[in-house]
């Protein structure tokens, strides 16, 4: 995330805990409620959620996760975050600035989560940021992205190009949802589709 930004995020969070209502919206919630079920797998052994802001997403993935590593790049919403999920044994809470930080000494991940993230990142840095998801992207892994469409004044990227990085990785799709306001994909090393891994088809 470049440095330049932080003081915008740092101030968005002093000023609100919530800033982008996402715990009253049903824009919001609609949208976390398309992407859980979007996952091709009822649980996840570790999953890694960065740019996790004050942690409404990652109260709802902690639920089908064993360890799930969130992480922001602000320190207020680290410090937000962390208050939220304090009961939840199975959710660290880190500080990240990403590409830099990405966590590789934590391990592999079966669930990578995206959301509302790599638009804030230059070119270089998202591709470093997508390299970064095939590295550490377990046999099994899932790789979810989820974005804003239109534009908006902090925007590096277009949505386009966040997506495009990811799907340039070349891992089968397993779920696409388009809308005026957000896109949201489904990649995983295995292609098979959710009927096909419980053998419907």
């Amino acid at each position: 995330m470049p440095r330049d930004q932080q003081p915008y995020f740092e101030a968005l969070y002093a000023a609100s805990e919530d800033p982008y209502a996402l715990r009253h919206r049903w824009y919001e919630a609609r949208k976390r409620a398309l992407l859980l079920a979007a996952l091709p797998q009822a649980r996840y052994r570790r999953a890694y959620e960065p740019g996790c802001g004050i942690g409404e997403l990652t109260l709802a993935l902690a639920r089908r996760c064993n360890h799930l590593l969130a992480s922001d790049f602000s320190l207020h919403a680290v410090d937000i975050a962390r208050k939220r999920t304090s009961g939840l044994a199975n959710v660290r809470v880190a500080q990240h600035q990403l590409p830099r930080d990405w966590p590789r000494e934590a391990g592999r991940f079966d669930l990578i989560v995206l959301s509302e993230l790599g638009y804030f990142l230059d070119h270089d840095d998202m591709h470093r940021l997508a390299a970064c998801c095939e590295d550490t992207l377990e046999a099994d892994g899932v790789l979810v992205a989820c974005d804003w469409r239109p534009d908006f004044a902090q925007r590096s990227l277009s949505t386009r190009d966040v997506h495009g990085a990811l799907a340039a990785l070349g891992l089968p799709r397993l779920a696409l949802h388009e809308e005026d306001d957000f896109v949201l994909q489904v990649w995983a090393r295995d292609g098979r589709s959710v009927a096909q891994r419980e053998g419907i088809r």
